[in-house]
């Protein structure tokens, strides 16, 4: 329907005598019969709701013009708002506030800046609301530098409240500005607020997330001075940045002063507890916390599981582990990709290798797809019992999924033919992981020259060891006990002496068969006074020479003398 002069006055009249809702109805109706709206129009019905107090409609209705569903050739959107912002019976504080929260909706950020901005120019006070949702949208969006600017603009306005500077401790927190965090904290101390026990969490949180259990404990302590009772929240967070930072017995500590506090720990507090017992190979006190979730109240979940079956798979208790799989379907919960791979996993170390592909079958049969982290398992797990056959089928079905070897994959693939003395074919997966882009690590290395090693060509395995400079990689442990152990085999005193010495001078202890080995060609060469010297080196480090090598030492000195 082509619109007239003479029919925007009608529909124009007709919204200034309809009640609110009602014209509404109209407005939209228009719209659907192809009526164009104009300035005058949407103003009127802008007006009416605002007058009724129909807030949320009002909104609504901005949101469809501002993400385009509402047009017309008689006005663009900036226009349209400049109208309706500048028209004097709308120029009001709820008018700029629908107008900047359809922005913010609609991913506009820094057009709803603008809106506020002009609001705060001409003296109108918005809600704490409206401030907030602009901080968060604003922090959302990456630009957190910005609303620390418009926080601290805003220090001492009436429409700044505790919610505001929970935003922004939390956006500190997730930016890593830990100082920002606290400098916020002072300067809602300095308003005379009180902070309450999110905000002192949200601070914790961020203390042990960048590695600061120090100013955390400090903070907990705080608490209970200014007399702010921790949540069940607060304790988790400790709890979990205590265990991740390893100050075990502090968590531990916490958790018996949870429960004298009255607080009861959650399915998240016992979660974190069962797991550092199973990392410690405790199982026997994980099941302790896990009858005490059954007493208590607290029903488990599948992480609860998944842990336990870890625990139990780490000291090749297979057979429990599949048990607590049952238990676990029982209770209503479903296995899933995780709780399989921990299974093969422990099948896999205790050489059971067909259970371990009968799982892996499970998997497919139950419509979950195997990752990268099942192949590398299973890969891992045919490597070390030898049978490269199966291990190159694993992989080439793992391409066949779309699923590409990872870094992992082509180490274990090297580590398995270097073990079976096929260095040609190590080297050949050795190349493909360069081709492929992937970055060579220490384990690369390690297998690499234990291999060489192992056939006695050091030379190789030397090249190898000179070329990680290259990489940017300092040999660790490991790799200068292998050198050593290559060195020792062709007897070369001199080379297996000068890497102990630069083992110890990179702060490393050389472990006790380097040592012993060492001494050994030592002797053979007649120089017994250095073998000595790796004697006191010994004893210093922890370690106890053995019999065999004081007995050498001897010898080496009866033949001298």
């Amino acid at each position: 329907m082509l619109q007239t002069q003479q029919g925007a006055a009608v529909l124009v009249s007709k919204l200034l005598k309809t009640p609110p809702l009602k014209a509404l109805t109209l407005f939209k109706s228009s719209i659907e019969q192809g009526f164009h709206q104009t300035h005058q129009s949407f103003s009127i019905i802008l007006d009416g709701l605002l007058s009724s107090n129909s807030i949320s409609v009002a909104q609504s209705l901005i949101l469809q013009l501002v993400s385009g569903k509402i047009t017309s050739p008689h006005f663009t959107v900036p226009s349209l708002l400049h109208h309706l912002t500048h028209t004097h019976f709308l120029n009001s504080t709820p008018l700029y506030e629908i107008v900047i929260n359809a922005h913010l909706q609609s991913q506009l950020i820094e057009e709803g800046l603008v809106f506020f901005n002009e609001m705060i120019d001409k003296g109108l006070v918005p809600s704490s609301n409206t401030f907030n949702s602009i901080l968060s949208s604003v922090i959302k969006n990456g630009s957190f530098e910005k609303a620390w600017l418009i926080f601290e603009e805003s220090m001492g306005k009436e429409f700044l409240d505790m919610y505001s500077f929970g935003i922004v401790i939390k956006g500190c927190c997730e930016f890593g500005d830990l100082n920002g965090a606290f400098e916020a904290l002072a300067k809602l101390k300095q308003m005379g607020w009180q902070p309450n026990v999110v905000i002192y969490t949200t601070i914790i949180d961020g203390c042990f997330k960048y590695g600061d259990a120090g100013r955390a404990k400090e903070l907990f302590s705080t608490m209970s001075v200014e007399g702010i009772i921790p949540n069940q929240y607060t304790y988790s967070v400790l709890l979990n940045g205590f265990f991740r930072q390893g100050l075990k017995t502090d968590g531990f500590e916490l958790y018996e002063k949870m429960k004298l506090d009255g607080v009861f720990p959650d399915i998240y507090t016992y979660n974190s507890l069962i797991n550092v017992y199973c990392s410690d190979g405790e199982v026997s006190k994980a099941f302790e916390l896990f009858d005490e979730m059954r007493h208590n109240g607290v029903v488990y979940n599948v992480v609860t599981y998944n842990t336990l079956i870890r625990g139990l798979c780490q000291e090749k208790r297979v057979l429990e582990a599949e048990k607590l799989v049952d238990q676990m379907k029982l209770a209503g919960l479903h296995p899933n990709l995780i709780t399989y791979n921990t299974l093969i996993d422990g099948c896999c170390s205790a050489g059971k290798l067909e259970k371990g592909l009968t799982l892996f079958n499970q998997i497919k049969s139950y419509g979950l797809t195997p990752t990268s982290i099942t192949y590398n398992t299973l890969i891992a797990g045919f490597s070390r019992a030898g049978n490269l056959s199966k291990v190159v089928d694993f992989v080439r079905e793992m391409e066949e999924r779309g699923i590409f070897p990872s870094k992992v994959t082509y180490t274990i693939l090297i580590d398995a033919f270097a073990r079976s003395n096929d260095m040609e074919k190590a080297l050949e997966v050795f190349s493909r992981m360069h081709k492929a882009g992937l970055t060579v690590d220490l384990c690369t290395y390690g297998a690499l020259i234990h291999g060489w090693c192992s056939q006695g060509n050091v030379k190789e395995a030397s090249k190898l060891f000179l070329s990680m400079s290259e990489c940017h990689l300092q040999p660790n442990d490991v790799i200068y006990n292998t050198m050593i152990f290559g060195y020792c085999k062709e007897s070369s005193s001199y080379r297996a002496l000068k890497l102990l010495k630069e083992m110890v001078e990179n702060g490393m202890i050389p472990n006790g068969a380097s040592y012993c080995l060492t001494i050994e060609v030592l002797c053979g060469d007649g120089k017994w006074k250095e073998a000595e010297v790796l004697v006191s080196g010994m004893i210093k480090f922890g370690l106890k020479p053995s019999v065999s090598s004081r007995d050498l030492i001897q010898k080496a000195k009866n033949v001298t003398t």
